[in-house]
């Protein structure tokens, strides 16, 4: 009895002591416009999931000329969703599209796929990434990429606002979080070995930095990590 005792003691410690694993940082990019009738929810549903992901709002501009002209809208990030067009071997670019660490993409307002999809990269090894802000702007220092990877850095606005007046979302006041307002390559990572930049940002301060590290052609998140703005 007092062996039977004993042992159940020892199981009931050992699961108390037991914790989770630690979960990888998790990117979500959407790809979204102020012309698209169907993104103000899928925006809502960015805005929910900051807490909890690394969440980055790409504005594209292919809606522009239907009424409505996105101010935060650029090429540039409708070039990125078309690689992920490329990468996914789906039809065409559409909004809203929600994509996870690259690896899954699916309607931005779809909130029980984003779910699963986030759980599963939340598990996956990731690189080691630090921020930290200077004088000059930010220093970057990965450890442990599991592959060899592309680095890249986004500065985004941590929320915006607009009064929309014509196209279909017309008399809406439409609210945005992390919103992209530059990406680009920083460097290139290579599988087990360090690498540290300092990277000049002058004036973004009062936004956050997300760095990320992504497999060629737009494959997958190898890691992730923010740098909230300072003011």
């Amino acid at each position: 009895m007092l062996r039977n005792f004993l042992l159940a003691a020892s199981c009931i410690a050992l699961a108390a002591g037991a914790t989770e694993p630690e979960r990888a940082p998790v990117l979500v990019e959407l790809f979204t416009s102020e012309g698209c009738s169907s993104c103000p929810p899928a925006d809502l549903h960015l805005a929910r999931l900051d807490s909890q992901v690394i969440v980055l709002s790409e504005h594209v501009d292919y809606w522009d000329q239907l009424g409505w002209k996105d101010r935060f809208s650029s090429h540039e990030f409708t070039a990125r969703q078309e690689g992920y067009v490329r990468a996914f071997g789906i039809d065409g670019p559409y909004t809203p599209q929600m994509v996870v660490d690259g690896a899954a993409q699916f309607s931005g307002g779809d909130t029980r796929r984003a779910a699963q999809e986030i759980e599963k990269a939340a598990r996956g090894p990731k690189a080691h990434i630090s921020l930290s802000r200077s004088d000059a702007g930010v220093q970057v220092a990965i450890e442990g990429a599991p592959h060899d990877a592309d680095i890249w850095l986004a500065v985004a606005d941590n929320n915006a606002s607009t009064q929309v007046r014509n196209g279909e979302n017309k008399g809406r006041t439409l609210n945005h979080v992390a919103v992209v307002r530059s990406l680009r390559k920083i460097g290139w990572a290579k599988r087990g070995k360090a690498f540290s930049r300092q990277v000049d940002l002058p004036g973004s301060s009062g936004q956050r930095v997300v760095v990320f590290l992504q497999e060629a052609g737009q494959a997958h998140v190898l890691g992730a990590a923010l740098l909230p703005s300072a003011q």
